[in-house]
């Protein structure tokens, strides 16, 4: 996606217009279809339905402002209003009772991702969307991170892809496995938590085991997510260091500072938790806000969706599912592994 912020001017609106109108009104189906079949949820709808739209029908360059201000724009306005959902008391409580073994599976994403991208030849920003997938919280993680490394859409796009198929395998699974090894209300609920990528399929997967681990599972994963704030944070520096550095290497100068790429939406979902945590947002509209931050991000992916090339996802081949199965594969063991060394289970 590009980098650039066309400012919001009547012709900057006029530029988008057409564009807007597709990615909304693809996105009206897309939450429509999510709230029918929640195991898949609004937003993997929205980016099938963007990638089949682009792929099928072809819109022409002029939407092209519109759906690039949807991926970007809206993607950070979203994750802002998912900030007023989140509050801070909560997730420090339970961050200290989940954080061992929240530590372990984040770093075992993180290692396993960057090990098995390197020995399969799955490129550096792609290891990196599939492991912050699996570690933190599927695709709201990926979207967080995605204005900051800046990767083409198609890859975004398959990386939602790969971690929403495990999603709906591990719905299906996890209940199963967890009746198989006895698994107690609140250890299969911080496994839930930890290990199950998206928020619907972490509800749908701990509630279908018992109320008890349904609770649990919805908070653990709840905290698992505020992870995403010190990921993009490391990320942008991280991104600021390899830029100053590959100026140098190619003898161009340029202002790779930390202020110039810093994600200032985190620093705005930090304060729009803040704003929730001290109860200065009133109960009545809370769940408008919800509703409205759910709605950008599935208009937001719908974008991303639509600005992906189905070609040259194929080409990408069946390497980053196999990524994807291995990260999860190996975030799930080390979870039950954790849980049991410490007497949780």
């Amino acid at each position: 996606m590009s980098s650039t912020t066309v400012p919001m001017t009547p012709s900057s609106l006029r530029l988008r217009a057409s564009g807007l109108i597709l990615a909304v009104g693809i996105a009206l189906i897309a939450w429509w279809l999510g709230h029918r079949i929640p195991v898949i949820g609004g937003p993997v709808f929205g980016i099938v339905l963007g990638i089949a739209v682009r792929n099928l029908f072809s819109p022409s360059d002029s939407f092209n402002p519109g759906i690039q201000f949807a991926g970007k724009q809206i993607l950070q306005w979203s994750i802002i209003a998912l900030g007023f959902g989140l509050s801070l008391t909560q997730v420090a409580k339970t961050g200290m009772e989940s954080l061992a073994v929240t530590m372990v599976t984040m770093t075992t994403a993180f290692v396993t991702a960057y090990a098995l991208g390197r020995m399969m030849k799955v490129h550096d920003k792609l290891q990196i969307l599939i492991g912050v997938g699996t570690a933190i919280c599927g695709g709201s993680a990926i979207a967080a991170v995605t204005p900051i490394i800046k990767p083409d859409d198609h890859d975004t796009a398959f990386a939602i892809s790969t971690i929403f198929l495990f999603n709906v395998v591990a719905v299906l699974l996890f209940p199963l496995l967890g009746h198989m090894l006895h698994l107690s209300d609140l250890g299969f609920g911080l496994w839930a938590g930890t290990a199950i990528n998206d928020t619907s399929s972490v509800v749908a997967a701990g509630y279908s085991y018992s109320t008890a681990a349904g609770d649990y599972a919805t908070i653990v994963k709840l905290t698992r997510a505020t992870l995403i704030i010190p990921i993009c944070l490391v990320l942008a520096i991280a991104m600021a260091v390899r830029a100053k550095r590959a100026s140098k290497q190619s003898g161009v100068t340029g202002d790779f500072s930390l202020g110039r790429i810093f994600p200032w939406f985190i620093l705005w979902f930090l304060v729009a938790s803040t704003v929730r945590t001290m109860g200065l947002v009133p109960v009545a509209i809370q769940p408008a806000i919800h509703l409205a931050a759910e709605f950008m991000i599935i208009v937001a992916l719908t974008g991303i969706g639509l600005s992906a090339n189905l070609r040259k996802m194929a080409a990408a081949g069946i390497r980053p599912i196999l990524l994807g199965l291995g990260v999860w594969a190996a975030v799930s063991i080390s979870s039950l592994l954790v849980q049991l060394a410490i007497g949780q289970l």
